[in-house]
């Protein structure tokens, strides 16, 4: 059954609006570049699963390894290493807003490494996106005097998106050269895998397993649905609607994240937070939309 674009599009925003809170849950026992490993790890188990059905090549050249490997290591790896860290420290809320900041980011990349155009519109838009991401941090920053926590936060935050976006040139340009997306995904997700579990282990860290239901429900949510099927649902509205149009979603998950969190987390909504929302919409809205 095929599912229409709204369906789609409300998935999308629903599973990665929500996908912040359930990160919490996975903090605790488990070391996060360990849980991280699990994560991506049992993705791409149910990826090779899905290619072996449909009889997809998992074949691909030492050069396309590389930049899979490139790929898992930033965006499936090191980046949501530092978002397990950073939902530590600050609310879940505000990291998934900080993560507003990746179209602008993903398009300067894109613009010097692949050439790709980028017009003025966009970079104003991109700033304008980042300045309410800053009004909507600036009260928890503002507390720093009495609670570090949340500036070390803001730093795993920001380590965060610039690492993602790191990997989302690479994704682009593995795209651009025609490597499949499933095949690719499946084996970027286990190099991703493997470089959070070579990480833990270099630091030294023990490879617990919890085996409560909040800890592994939350894990196979994370592994099934925010990264396999919400990834699935976007790629098939870029290809019916194209880029612009539906990365209007990173517009919409900080604030599904941020109600999320208002209630699970006692995130309190400010005069700041209404503008910065409001100012990240716009910024979004003026750098995705067709001229």
């Amino acid at each position: 059954m095929a599912f229409s674009n709204l369906a789609l599009f409300l998935t999308c925003v629903a599973i990665w609006g929500s996908t912040w809170i359930a990160i919490t849950f996975q903090l605790g026992r488990v070391d996060p570049a360990v849980s991280v490993s699990y994560r991506f790890l049992l993705a791409a188990a149910i990826l090779f699963a899905y290619c072996r059905w449909r009889g997809l090549s998992l074949r691909f050249d030492a050069r396309d390894h590389l930049f899979l490997l490139l790929q898992g290591a930033t965006m499936f790896s090191v980046s949501y290493i530092c978002v397990y860290h950073a939902e530590a420290l600050v609310v879940s809320g505000l990291v998934a807003v900080g993560f507003s900041a990746s179209p602008l980011l993903n398009m300067v990349g894109v613009r010097i490494v692949l050439g790709t155009p980028m017009t003025t519109r966009v970079f104003l838009g991109g700033l304008l996106g980042v300045a309410g991401i800053v009004l909507v941090f600036r009260p928890e920053l503002g507390t720093l005097a009495a609670d570090a926590r949340v500036l070390r936060g803001a730093a795993f935050t920001a380590l965060a998106v610039v690492t993602s976006a790191v990997g989302s040139v690479v994704a682009a340009r593995n795209a651009r050269l025609g490597v499949a997306f499933w095949q690719g995904m499946a084996l970027a997700m286990l190099y991703g895998a493997a470089s959070s579990l070579l990480l833990a282990v270099c630091a030294g860290r023990p490879l617990a397993f919890d085996w409560s239901f909040r800890y592994a429900g939350s894990l196979l949510y994370l592994a099934v649905f925010g990264s396999i099927v919400a990834f699935a649902g976007y790629f098939t509205l870029l290809g019916r609607i194209g880029a612009a149009r539906a990365g209007y979603i990173g517009a919409i998950v900080p604030l599904v994240a941020l109600a999320i969190s208002s209630l699970f987390e006692g995130f309190a909504w400010r005069a700041e937070t209404w503008l910065g929302i409001g100012l990240s919409i716009a910024g979004n809205i003026v750098m995705l939309r067709r001229v």
